[in-house]
């Protein structure tokens, strides 16, 4: 057994990008945008957010070529421009959203299967949690084999799901109706929409869910063969999962009305696909979700150990969480990750709507780890940090950090205050493990400054707390 930890090149690095953001949420766009906005408001919120993720894709790519000693993407970038709390806080929430996001996954697979087996429902049956922690443990103990071999498979499962996807696209090409596109473009038949910014805002969770995953190269920067296949895959990734998303839900709306597309069960992509071709689309659509889930499983089954392993490296998690078995795999955070998504499998018996919440939440609770990102890279253009002799470069990444800050603040905005105060509810309890690392290295736990912003959390988790109990906020 070599000491060396295996390395991954640029095909492995895409198809961690791709796989990690190609889940669940492409398969169930159509209906999900539909529900809260109709043509024009979706391709303002597309253009919004092609111009607002491009510029994140932009701030990893940047920072992981001028920042190369800073290994673990979001979590070392907050470290290193606003302390080790700050730190702390990117990794914990990541760590969060992304096996919250599992569980998601989890439920929408087992859904799917529902539909060819019944006995697995709406995905949060006794046998469909059954089969779902079956799963889980068997996914587990394959990472535990070796992060090379699992990046192989998810390789292969990353071309498997893009064939159906890619058919959809050439399908609804041809079936697109612009007289049906064009019917109502504003929403003006629908006034439960509201305005054009009300529809905006509200589907802007929805693509930030889609996209989650575009840092997964960064994530994993300490093992990549070449530090500058990191930025390359960041952007490749992105480009290449942008161009699926805005067709799969555009030439929808020019297939089915925004009212018809609203109504569909998800996985709403195979009710489209069916529309048009009949049975067999539904059942293409439906298998190409179910690999689809399958790999995007096992990608963040890999960035969840992952990142709690790069935090644990350089001491801002506990010391236990660094412990690595014979074939370089982060194990510690590995079972803590699972234990936490098998915890919630269970949670999902028990109440219904946890399911869509947890989605929402997990996006909410990532969008911290994105907004310190993207001020850390305008921090370092500010300083001209990195920057010696070029005044040209500085000025553009000047210009991309601003409008990725921005976006990453306008994100906190459209998710609300529901959502605000529900991460800090579960931001807040990541503090135990913050001051078990920092008395390992017999530190102080926290400086003046993040006294105060721990004291803010703790605030916003107490009115959360609140809300819970008495029924102002619900999960």
């Amino acid at each position: 057994m070599s000491d060396t930890p295996p390395k991954l090149r640029l095909g492995a690095l895409v198809a961690l990008v791709v796989g990690s953001m190609i889940g669940g949420g492409i398969f169930s766009l159509p209906q999900n945008m539909a529900a809260s906005a109709d043509v024009g408001a979706i391709l303002i919120g597309w253009a919004i957010t092609a111009v607002g993720m491009l510029t994140l894709a932009f701030v990893f790519q940047t920072l992981a070529n001028r920042k190369p000693d800073l290994d673990g993407g979001v979590y070392a970038y907050a470290k290193a421009g606003f302390g080790n709390y700050m730190g702390f806080s990117s990794a914990w929430g990541y760590w969060i959203s992304a096996w919250l996001g599992n569980v998601g996954y989890f439920v929408l697979l087992f859904s799917t299967l529902g539909y060819f087996f019944p006995i697995f429902g709406e995905g949060n049956t006794v046998a469909a949690v059954i089969g779902a922690s079956l799963l889980l443990w068997a996914v587990h103990f394959l990472v535990l084999r070796g992060i090379k071999e699992a990046a192989f498979i998810n390789l292969v499962t990353t071309v498997a799901k893009v064939v159906p996807l890619a058919l959809f696209v050439l399908i609804a090409v041809f079936a697109f109706r612009l007289d049906i596109f064009t019917a109502d473009i504003w929403g003006v038949k629908n006034p439960d929409l509201g305005s054009v910014m009300n529809q905006v805002r509200h589907m802007m969770l929805v693509t930030v869910w889609v996209f989650i995953g575009i840092e997964g190269a960064s994530i994993f920067s300490a093992r990549a063969e070449k530090r500058s296949d990191v930025g390359k895959a960041t952007v490749i990734g992105f480009i290449t999962v942008l161009l699926f998303l805005v067709l799969v839900n555009v030439l929808s709306l020019g297939i089915m009305t925004q009212p018809e597309l609203a109504k569909l069960q998800n996985p709403s992509m195979a009710a489209v696909l069916e529309h048009v071709v009949g049975h067999w689309g539904a059942v293409l659509i439906s298998i190409g979700l179910i690999i689809s889930l399958l790999g995007a499983l096992l990608s963040w089954v890999l960035l969840c150990a992952e990142i709690l392993f790069a935090a644990a490296r350089d001491h801002t998690m506990p010391a236990f969480l660094r412990r690595e078995n014979t074939n370089h795999v982060p194990a510690n955070a590995l079972w803590l990750t699972n234990a936490m998504v098998q915890l919630f499998l269970i949670v999902t018996l028990f109440s219904a709507s946890t399911y869509l919440s947890l989605i929402y939440l997990a996006t909410s609770m990532i969008l911290v780890p994105y907004l310190w990102s993207a001020a850390y890279a305008l921090l370092l253009a500010v300083r001209g940090e990195t920057y010696e002799n070029a005044l040209a470069e500085r000025r553009k990444d000047l210009l991309i950090g601003v409008i990725a800050l921005t976006y990453a603040v306008w994100l906190l905005y459209a998710g609300g205050i529901k959502y605000l105060l529900l991460s800090a509810l579960l931001y807040a309890p990541g503090a135990v493990l913050f001051a078990k690392a920092r008395r390992e290295v017999g530190k102080p736990v926290f400086t003046a400054v993040e006294k105060l912003i721990f004291t803010a959390v703790v605030a916003g988790a107490l009115v959360a707390a609140y809300g819970l109990y008495n029924g102002f906020l619900a999960l």
